[in-house]
């Protein structure tokens, strides 16, 4: 049954229908009720909602490991966790940082215990649990993988493929990148980046190198984007993930997205010895998961644990199959006080379950019509007095013609980040963004997803994203780590009805509506026509420039 189905009240038409005779001098109901006697009487239309049908999930899912999700009230000291090295510890400190965020504090540990005994075997011979992490935006998912992981390998005495990260796009890969070689500075492991921005022959010197009785692995843990990865698994001599101990999906609701890929496959196949196993070291090499016997677990072996993190993670099993989870444990953001069903988490990650965002962060819209969609942007930077503001879009072509059209109008130091330009040119527009160089940036969602920007204090919706998923990743690139932020969606009148009800539906807290006064716009229309026709003229000699 639909939410919007409608049950009839118990109100019957027949009694109007005698009420409406009385009235008007005609028979008493007693005398009118045999000439209603063969009448067909209908029932009221009183609307009332029927319960929504809870989906029945696996035990996993249902009852998940629930963490604080208030980053600023349930931080936890360094000192407490002592299962963290005292070198990472002060590599901790180092970065200024001298508590962990409620979800670092509940992974952590749990990831520490799968390798107490080293990486080559799990605890008690065992195989560990894989761990699915849906956590906020800004709520330290990264240093989550990343502590533990770095740890487990410090006494690895061979250096071969033992971690690998994969991410969607290449800014996360690089960012993600970056926190590893922090905290692996200084020690004998070393990070490879793999994403095309370099040639496949220069990646492939930073893999392996090659011997006079083989090849030789040069990198310990890999962060890579999946279709770079593949390639790698193909063309690459030497390079082997039979070693591997972590395999780390990040972003992972949009990693299981891109499974048509069969990445995925790839890599698990990849892992696991094509043949059975021969030779001297025969008895360290694993062979594929089979049902836990007396019998299998006489041979104890490297298990390949898979870590997911996401902000939007799925709870739709059909979609979290694909990814061959064994004994899956989730963690999941909710309040203390609350019960396992209650944690704030996607029921169905495309169906419009509760999504946790960022306690600093505050959510507008501001209805507005098409004309003036730029004019209330310029309006809102200029008023507002922003430094970092990040602008979405839903089109390159979007994000094009609103770059040109700011520019044009002047006032504003703004830049375009799209598929437009080539990775460089995107790291470095990043970067004086980030320095406060330039003070509005648009973007397509390129930076919706995992990208750590310094500083952005607001965030605009110029186009209203079509899916609660798409909002939450856009929304999060401001008040993270604790902070404070805003986030403004601009809305036409045809789409406030859908919009506010998918929020409304997701959990979004306290929305507020924003008007902006014609009056308050009209000293910016002059200036804003001007930069209109400036604008149709860019637009006509760039179609010049592509004829020719």
């Amino acid at each position: 049954a639909e939410s919007s189905e409608e049950t009839p009240a118990e109100s019957s038409v027949g009694a109007e229908a005698a009420r409406s005779l009385e009235g008007r001098g005609g028979p008493p109901p007693e005398e009118a009720s045999g000439a209603l006697t063969h009448a067909l009487v209908l029932g009221g239309f009183g609307r009332s909602k029927v319960p929504k049908v809870q989906p029945f999930l696996p035990v996993w899912l249902a009852q998940p490991s629930c963490v604080g999700k208030n980053v600023t009230e349930g931080l936890v000291p360094i000192e407490d966790i002592p299962e963290v090295h005292p070198d990472l510890q002060k590599k901790l400190r180092a970065q200024g940082i001298s508590s962990y965020f409620p979800v670092q504090a509940a992974v952590i540990p749990a990831l520490l215990e799968s390798t107490a005994n080293g990486f080559l075997v799990s605890r008690g011979g065992y195989r560990p649990s894989d761990l699915c992490v849906s956590a906020p935006t800004g709520s330290g998912k990264t240093l989550a993988f990343v502590i533990p992981v770095v740890q487990a390998l410090l006494h690895r005495a061979v250096c071969q493929v033992r971690a690998l990260v994969v991410l969607p796009t290449k800014e996360l890969a690089q960012q993600v990148s970056k926190v590893f070689n922090v905290y692996t500075d200084a020690t004998p492991l070393r990070v490879a980046l793999i994403t095309g921005q370099k040639s496949l022959a220069k990646e492939q010197e930073s893999l392996v190198q090659k011997t006079a009785d083989g090849f030789r692995c040069l990198a310990d843990i890999v962060v890579a984007t999946p279709g770079r990865l593949v390639d790698h698994v193909d063309q690459t001599p030497g390079f082997s993930l039979q070693h591997l101990r972590f395999l780390i999906i990040d972003e992972a609701d949009r990693m299981i997205d891109s499974m048509h890929q069969s990445w995925l496959p790839r890599v698990v196949a990849a892992a696991f010895p094509s043949e059975g196993p021969k030779g001297p070291c025969a008895v360290l090499q694993r062979t594929q998961p089979r049902v836990v016997t007396a019998a299998s677990m006489c041979c104890p072996q490297m298990p390949l644990q898979k870590l997911l993190f996401s902000a939007t993670l799925t709870q739709n099993p059909e979609k979290l199959q694909q990814l061959g989870l064994y004994q899956p444990r989730l963690f999941s953001t909710g309040s203390a006080h609350k019960g396992p069903r209650d944690c704030d988490i996607d029921v169905d990650g495309d169906s419009g379950g509760k999504y946790t965002f960022p306690t600093g962060l505050t959510h507008h819209y501001v209805p507005c019509s098409l004309r003036f969609k730029p004019l209330v942007v310029l309006h809102l930077i200029l008023e507002m007095n922003f430094s970092r503001v990040l602008c979405f879009t839903n089109s390159r072509e979007n994000s094009h013609r609103l770059f040109l059209l700011v520019q044009a109008f002047g006032g504003v130091t703004v830049a375009e980040f799209s598929s437009r330009y080539g990775p460089g040119q995107r790291k470095s527009i990043l970067k004086q963004f980030e320095q406060g160089k330039i003070q509005l940036l648009i973007s397509t969602d390129a930076t919706a997803r995992g990208i750590d920007v310094q500083g952005v204090q607001l965030v605009v919706n110029y186009d209203a994203p079509q899916y609660l998923r798409t909002y939450v990743h856009r929304v999060g690139r401001t008040a993270r780590a604790g902070k404070s932020g805003q986030a403004f969606t601009l809305l036409l009148k045809v789409q406030e009805r859908r919009f506010l009800r998918m929020l409304e539906e997701g959990g979004v807290p306290g929305l507020e509506r924003r008007d902006t006064p014609s009056e308050l716009l009209q000293p910016l229309v002059p200036r804003y026509e001007e930069a209109l026709s400036l604008l149709e003229k860019a637009i006509k000699e760039e179609r010049k420039q592509k004829a020719a």
